[in-house]
């Protein structure tokens, strides 16, 4: 079981994949590193309603755990998947973005470097 919390960046539909099986994704963006993450999440069945309160911009709170899959496709090739399936989902008590106290500042030794060394790229 995982945490993380963040803005909720993307709000999706609920999808009928099967007669059985729903889902609904949403992104959250987390600020908390140096550089902002957009992470996808999917709520399954009966919890895709835990999204209906929620709305783009709202600070959240989001329990899940990571799934893995193997699946192999019709020319033989293994192929591996992950999901995050959220079972808890909550607006944060703040509400709204984070403010700059709720972000670890990083340290100077690390903004010292990154002068020093002129890199202002995108380490990926």
């Amino acid at each position: 079981m995982f945490s993380i919390s963040g803005i909720v960046k993307v709000k999706k539909d609920t999808e009928q994949i099967t007669e059985k099986f729903k889902k609904r994704e949403f992104v959250i963006t987390d600020g908390s590193g140096n550089y902002p993450q957009d992470i996808l999440f999917q709520l399954t069945q009966e919890r895709t309603d835990l999204m209906d309160n929620i709305n783009v911009n709202d600070a959240v709170n989001v329990t899940f755990n990571l799934r893995g899959r193997e699946w192999t496709n019709p020319q033989g090739e293994v192929k591996y998947f992950n999901s995050l399936d959220v079972w808890r989902l909550e607006k944060s008590q703040g509400g709204g973005a984070p403010t700059p106290a709720d972000i670890a500042p990083a340290s100077a030794d690390s903004a010292q470097t990154l002068v020093d060394e002129g890199d202002d790229d995108l380490p990926f």
